[in-house]
C-alpha cells in the first residue's frame, strides 16, 4: 500500500493542504462525504452497501501501480483535520485512456480554496504517475464551485457533456481538462514570482 504523503500545497492565496493516501481507517470521512447536501449533484447519498464497496475500491487503489492512480483524504495544516476526499485514476473518455480527478470537501470547509489547492496538488501526483497525458474533470453544469475550482487549478473547458453517474443516471456535466505535459498553475505562479523578484526563490511548495 502506498503510504506517501504529498508535498504540503503552498500555492498562492489558497490554504495549506497535504494529500495522504487512503486507508482502511478512512470509512468515517467517507461516510462524512455522503451528507444530502454534499451528494446533490451526484445523484443523491450513496446506501451503506455502496459506501463499503467504494471504501473498498480506494484501499486497492493505493495498493495499485501509481500509474493507475490514488485516492487521497484532503488534510489541512497546520491542524491536521481530514475535510475532504479527492483522487485521479484511468477511464477511457472518447477513445483515448486518460485519468480522471474528483473530490469532496466537507461542507464546513467549504468556500476557502481547499479544494482548488487540493485539486492542484493531485494534478501535480498525477503528472508524476507519468501514465496518461490527460486528466479530466466532469463537474456537473449546475454546480459553478467544482467548475470554478477546475478553472483555478487549470484545467481548460472543452465542452458540455452526458455522464452516466450513478448507473442509470445521466448528468449532464462540463467537460474540463488539463494537458500533463504543461505547466501547471502553481508552477507558473512561480515561475512568476521568481521573475519579479531575480535572485530570490519563490514560494515554497513543499516542506519536509
Amino acid at each position: 500500500m502506498d503510504t506517501t504523503t504529498s508535498p504540503v500545497r503552498r500555492s498562492h492565496g489558497l490554504p495549506p493542504v497535504r494529500l495522504e493516501p487512503w486507508t482502511e481507517d478512512d470509512l468515517g470521512l467517507l461516510r462524512a462525504t455522503n451528507a444530502p447536501e454534499l451528494m446533490h449533484h451526484l445523484g443523491g447519498p450513496e446506501t451503506e452497501e455502496q459506501l463499503l464497496g467504494r471504501h473498498r475500491r480506494y484501499v486497492a487503489l493505493s495498493a495499485a501501480r501509481p500509474e493507475e492512480g490514488r485516492m487521497f483524504r484532503i488534510v489541512l495544516l497546520p491542524g491536521g483535520e481530514a475535510v475532504g476526499t479527492i483522487g485521479f485514476w484511468e477511464r477511457v473518455w472518447q477513445g483515448q485512456c486518460v485519468y480522471e480527478t474528483g473530490w469532496t470537501v466537507l461542507g464546513a470547509y467549504q468556500g476557502r480554496g481547499m479544494a482548488a489547492a487540493a485539486a492542484e496538488a493531485v494534478v501535480e501526483r498525477a503528472r508524476a504517475a507519468g501514465g496518461h497525458r490527460y486528466v479530466h474533470a466532469f463537474p456537473s453544469v449546475g454546480n459553478p464551485p467544482s467548475n470554478g475550482v477546475c478553472r483555478r487549478a487549470g484545467f481548460e473547458l472543452r465542452d458540455e457533456c452526458d455522464i452516466e453517474y450513478p448507473l442509470g443516471h445521466l448528468m449532464r456535466c462540463n467537460d474540463w481538462r488539463l494537458d500533463l505535459a504543461g505547466t501547471g498553475p502553481a508552477r507558473a505562479r512561480e515561475a512568476e514570482s521568481q521573475a519579479r523578484h531575480p535572485g530570490k526563490g519563490g514560494r515554497p511548495a513543499s516542506t519536509p
